[in-house]
């Protein structure tokens, strides 16, 4: 704590009190825009870092590995004092990663934040990951405004002019606009968009520490042409003295940036489904810190000596050393055991956190992302955080040493509860383990972290890519018999709309078996394509699949459902295909027939048959693999442009758009993540190593008809089983 100086660790705990002067936010940005720079320059403002460091000592990046790759890997949490009118403000802010591997990060981040400042390169613009975190902050109502960062490169490398560079940031400005108005809340559209006029949008440089805006224009007598004209004679300290970044910034965050006391009115109804006229419902949308506590955490983090590491955000109530609380919807109960707040690499000890504020908690052994932990038991979790991409790579990993599989079991669960990003699969008695995530970097930075930060020496397999499987068209009725053919189920499949597969991945269709609302539900279903009828008869929802029972009157049926669900849960868990997970299927059962002594019709005799009714329909369906894709986006000079083309088609790649800023030319395309391994080296070798690019999720695609029968062979045989799917006759039974 030697670094946080003792005045700010005196003045933080009066001021977690007043949630009016309260702000929680997050630096959002694309890769390489300057968030962790401009934090810096932040940070400066609370006296944890010299000025003359700030925008160089990256005092966010102080994981062993930001370091050395010059990136964001987690978020950074630090709490600042900024006084704003002669008044004092506590801005809880979050410095978030760019790169596409680490964009849960993002979304967890999210629902932390009450607001957002949009980061935007002045020479590169807007780009795809710009829109990924805007979406992001947006889907959780939080508020964003715009810092258009690197002005100085603006003018010194593209030589633009006072009215090239306003032009320059009008079009930014719009791309923004464009892309809020698209994606913001209804009743939010206009009020959001971002506007210099009043302040919302802030132009400087986080490297040379300074900014401007507007009302500081307004205020200080400094115009862009003073700008332009200190850059260009490189006086960057006396602009930086002129015209202060921390100020500029945090004045925009605190004049536009909603406290919890007004954003959790509109953001509890967007994240929490319960009942708002509850106690707990009353207490989270008034901020009420006397109130029932709710906490969601956002992000569990491994401290060496002080273990694991809780981080949330308090919507209601208070959270103090040895106070008891309970996981949301069980009767699991922990015992807070120290209370903090992040100040980057550091924590600040307080007595209590109270509503509205960001704490850091020790004690909650049984939280992971996304847990809800409170005062009331029964109460309803928070919403499940969503997010935009799923792990798409996988790669198997095995201990040097097998004496040291105990351990790895140990560290792989605590490295899947550290980040919710990651999917790990654990097969203690084959020693394989299988460690799932968003990229080639994201693996290779989670094995590091295994072998130097856990101590445990491992061996992993080449990466390797995530499917999901499908149908082509309808199929069935095809029946599925029990082992003692006394139980028969009919099922048919079809492709689930588009439309629907969107809805279950924004959450406006639940997951799981239990629907609360089901005529609402019946009625979103009527909206997105799927028949009233049908709709009624909603049984299961599992990831981007749906089981209907469109049956009538049939007898002993109501008993079985729940064998039916398993089965269900199970096909598209483990397809038919290539063992992988299905995508976007509508499975409807359309008839059964059932022994009438329950102990003929049990799970030994209901799960496979119904699953065998499953498989086989999708068989008649006809099989398709569907393979994950990436937008990826590269800036090169004119000269190298045909070597960075002639690259990106090499990997199966469609070139969707070009564009050029100058001589800096940018082409976006599609590329399946099959042919995305050794991409860094190989199109720095083309281009002759003047090359930036970003990667962005695009979702699933089928394989081409031509690669699909060898694409499924490998994976099957990968897993252990014969190279060729079986046919329906298998599934008959």
């Amino acid at each position: 704590m030697t670094h946080i100086r003792s005045e700010l660790a005196k003045a933080i705990p009066e001021m977690m009190h007043n949630v009016d002067r309260i702000r929680n936010i997050g630096i959002v940005a694309h890769i390489h825009h300057g968030k962790t720079t401009l934090s810096d320059n932040l940070l400066a403002a609370a006296g944890m870092i010299s000025n003359d460091l700030a925008g160089k000592q990256l005092y966010l990046n102080f994981d062993e590995q930001e370091q050395a790759r010059l990136l964001t890997i987690n978020n950074a949490d630090v709490t600042i004092v900024h006084e704003f009118n002669n008044e004092q403000y506590l801005i809880n802010l979050i410095d978030t990663p760019g790169h596409v591997d680490f964009g849960g990060d993002v979304t967890r981040a999210m629902r932390a934040v009450d607001g957002a400042i949009v980061v935007v390169c002045a020479v590169e613009g807007v780009m795809a990951q710009t829109e990924t975190v805007l979406r992001q902050a947006l889907r959780e109502k939080v508020k964003p405004v715009l810092f258009i960062n690197k002005v100085d490169r603006a003018i010194k490398e593209l030589q633009l002019t006072a009215d090239a560079l306003q032009k320059r940031f009008t079009t930014i400005i719009s791309e923004v606009n464009e892309l809020i108005r698209r994606m913001a809340p209804d009743e939010f559209v206009d009020e959001w968009s971002v506007d210099p006029r009043d302040g919302s949008v802030a132009f400087g440089s986080g490297y040379d520490n300074w900014a401007i805006s507007v009302p500081y224009m307004l205020k200080t007598g400094v115009k862009f042409p003073d700008i332009i004209e200190y850059v260009s004679t490189g006086r960057t300290k006396e602009i930086a003295q002129r015209a202060k970044i921390n100020d500029v910034v945090f004045d925009m965050v605190v004049r536009h940036l909603p406290s919890p006391h007004v954003a959790q009115k509109y953001r509890i109804p967007n994240i929490w489904r319960g009942d708002v006229g509850s106690p707990i419902g009353q207490a989270m949308l008034n901020t009420d810190a006397s109130g029932p506590t709710s906490f969601m955490v956002t992000d569990i983090t491994m401290d060496p000596s002080a273990g694991e590491i809780a981080t949330g955000r308090l919507f209601s109530g208070r959270i103090a050393k040895g106070m008891e609380l309970s996981l949301a919807g069980s009767k699991v109960k922990n015992r807070v055991q120290h209370v903090s707040l992040f100040m980057g690499p550091e924590r600040l000890m307080v007595d209590e956190v109270t509503a509205g504020n960001i704490a850091a908690v020790i004690g909650l052994s049984d939280a992971y992302a996304g847990t809800t932990m409170g005062t009331t038991p029964d109460m309803t979790p928070f919403e499940e955080i969503r997010h935009v991409s799923e792990p798409v790579v996988t790669v198997a990993i095995e201990p040097k040493h097998m004496g040291d599989l105990p351990k790895l079991i140990e560290t792989m669960r605590k490295i899947a509860k550290e980040d919710a990003s990651l999917k790990v699969e654990i097969n203690p008695e084959t020693g394989e383990h299988l460690l799932s995530g968003m990229g080639e970097l994201h693996l290779e930075i989670t094995q590091y972290r295994i072998q130097n930060d856990y101590k445990v020496e491992i061996q992993g397999s080449k990466p390797i890519v995530v499917y999901r499987e499908s149908v082509k068209g309808p199929g069935g009725p095809f029946e599925g018999k029990s082992p003692n053919k006394h139980n028969k189920f009919y099922f048919e499949v079809e492709p689930l709309p588009e439309p629907v597969i969107q809805a279950i991945k924004d959450g406006e269709i639940p997951q799981g078996k239990s629907f609360k609302d089901l005529k609402a539900l019946v009625t979103k279903f009527e909206t997105l394509g799927i028949e009233r009828d049908e709709g009624r008869g909603l049984v299961a929802v599992e990831g981007t699949n749906i089981l209907f029972d469109v049956t009538k009157g049939i007898q002993y049926l109501n008993e079985t459902m729940e064998l039916i669900i398993d089965a269900f849960k199970e096909a598209m868990n483990r397809g038919p295909l290539a063992n992988e997970k299905v995508y976007g299927l509508k499975a409807r059962l359309v008839d059964a027939k059932l022994h009438e002594d329950s102990i003929h019709r049990g799970p030994a005799q209901t799960i496979p048959a119904a699953r065998s009714g499953v498989y086989g329909a999708m068989v008649l369906a006809g099989r398709i693999l569907l393979e994950p894709f990436q937008k990826v986006t590269v800036n090169v000079p004119q000269d190298v442009l045909s070597g960075a083309t002639r690259e990106l088609q090499r990997r199966r790649g469609e070139i969707l758009d070009m564009t050029n800023v100058g001589d800096l030319q940018t082409v976006v395309a599609k590329i399946p993540v099959a042919e995305m391994f050794g991409f860094a080296s190989d199109i720095r070798s083309a281009t002759a190593g003047k090359v930036l690019w970003s990667t962005e999720s695009m979702g699933f695609e089928p394989v081409p008809t031509e690669m699909q029968s060898g694409v499924v062979a490998q994976v099957r045989q990968r897993r252990g089983l014969k190279p060729e799917p079986y046919d329906a006759a298998y599934y008959s039974g």
